[in-house]
């Protein structure tokens, strides 16, 4: 059984930074492509981020390009988010989800992924 356990949440400022952590156990991360959707109150799950097997390809949706990094570390089998210059838009809970599907056109599309974590909620504040 997977099981995929986010922490890092919390509530910041505009302009301020958190980094989310995702740690994969029951799978080895190495072999698995990530990703990170986010859901606020009273809309679909989004996607933000996904990142390959190896780490080598990232990909990112529009409304966070060039202020969000994903990186893992598959020895430690986690898998990060690092949010920067924050605005009160990116509130919303985030999840972690863990894929099996191969190519680069699955990772933004939430149907693909087998595993999810449970959440951790973001509040950015004005």
């Amino acid at each position: 059984q997977v099981q995929l356990v986010e922490s890092g949440g919390g509530l910041v400022q505009a302009g301020g930074s958190l980094r989310l952590s995702c740690v994969v156990s029951g799978r080895t991360a190495s072999n698995t492509p990530m990703g990170w959707f986010r859901q606020a109150p009273g809309k679909e799950r989004e996607f933000v981020s996904g990142i390959s097997r190896s780490g080598s390809s990232t990909y990112y949706g529009d409304s966070v390009k060039g202020r969000f990094t994903i990186s893992r570390d598959n020895a430690k089998n986690t898998v990060y988010l690092q949010m920067n210059s924050l605005k009160p838009e990116d509130t919303a809970d985030y999840y972690c989800a863990a894929g099996t599907f191969v190519g680069s056109t699955s990772y933004s599309q939430k149907d693909r992924y087998a595993y999810w974590g449970q959440g951790t909620q973001v509040t950015v504040s004005e």
